[in-house]
């Protein structure tokens, strides 16, 4: 099947399927018009499946589906049981069941990070080499602290949040490319232990890891979160599960994605808020690390406690209401 022909014939209805998802009311007519473009979707999406499992496009497509069929049903409507069950279900056993990679994630990537920095602050040159001597000063002497008090804290929490929303988003939305998610890991990694280099070489190390610890244990974890997830949904093109195609792996797994994707807005906004709040503080970086090390442990313990649990009863998390009661899938 030509691929890029077949899309070219059916893009128009996809976008038209689209946008009537996203309204609010709709006529008699659009009603109508909503579910048969939702039944030929499917259909065209079965066809992609079966002729030309396009990763990119399968993603697209089975998004489309879910949330056309959201609009027909009508499960779309606000449910307070549905929040508990995000809250105590779905984001806390997604996020259990990819333990092993976002852990791997991690731990690479603080142990890479702190050799870097290592070795940074023990070779002036390359220090040079990465950044002048006056930027270096500047760094040391006022920049890296003020750059946590400089503006009004709320406004620094939005800034803050926004970015490493973005940060996740790439991480998860790119994840089945890969290459973009190892990408996004080595330049934040890059640019921590380039700074931590300069301020341990400058006898700042102290002040450096003082303030990066109280919002960089949830803040690191969450991108940990995003990227590990990303991997696998990368990974379920690659090598599917026992007993699953590979776009129905790659489905089931970028639907766990977009639970991640809603729970990490709110795991961000909390490490946002330490970092605007508490970071900054005139309290003793003791108690600040303190306070930083109890919210992230709590997060840690949330996972693993409700997450264990629902995966013992064999939930998986998936936003897809049928899918989920179809199959489990494996951790």
């Amino acid at each position: 099947m030509d691929l890029d022909a077949y899309v070219a014939e059916h893009r128009g209805q996809w976008q038209r399927l689209e946008h009537l998802t996203r309204r609010r009311r709709l006529s008699a007519e659009e009603a109508d018009e909503l579910i048969a473009l939702y039944q030929r979707t499917t259909t065209h999406l079965s066809v992609v499946r079966s002729r030309a499992p396009d990763p990119v496009l399968l993603a697209r497509l089975s998004q489309l589906v879910l949330a056309a069929r959201a609009a027909i049903t009508g499960s779309g409507r606000f449910r307070w049981s549905e929040v508990g069950r995000f809250f105590t279900v779905s984001f806390p056993v997604t996020v259990y069941r990819a333990r092993a990679w976002w852990i791997t994630v991690g731990a690479a990537f603080t142990g890479l990070w702190l050799a870097l920095t290592a070795y940074v602050a023990a070779h002036p040159e390359t220090q040079r080499a990465l950044m002048g001597e006056e930027e270096m000063g500047s760094l040391v002497d006022h920049d890296f602290e003020s750059y946590y008090s400089e503006h009004a804290a709320q406004d620094f929490a939005f800034k803050v949040w926004t970015n490493n929303a973005w940060i996740a988003a790439v991480c998860l939305a790119a994840g089945v490319l890969i290459i973009p998610v190892l990408y996004v890991l080595w330049t934040n990694l890059l640019s921590l232990a380039v700074v931590g280099g300069v301020m341990v070489s400058h006898d700042r190390g102290e002040l450096y890891f003082g303030l990066l610890a109280p919002h960089g244990l949830l803040e690191l974890t969450a991108v940990f979160v995003a990227a590990g997830v990303g991997l696998r949904i990368g990974w379920s093109w690659i090598a599917p599960g026992p007993g699953l195609t590979r776009s129905r792996s790659l489905a089931q797994t970028a639907r766990a994605g977009m639970t991640v994707a809603m729970g990490l807005v709110i795991v961000l906004l909390v490490s946002a808020g330490v970092e605007a709040f508490v970071t900054p503080s005139g309290l003793p970086s003791a108690a600040r690390i303190a306070i930083g090390a109890t919210i992230w442990m709590s997060f840690i313990g949330y996972v693993f406690a409700f997450g264990s649990r629902a995966a013992a009863r064999g939930e998986t998390g998936d936003v897809d209401r049928e899918a989920r009661e179809e199959y489990a899938p494996s951790a």
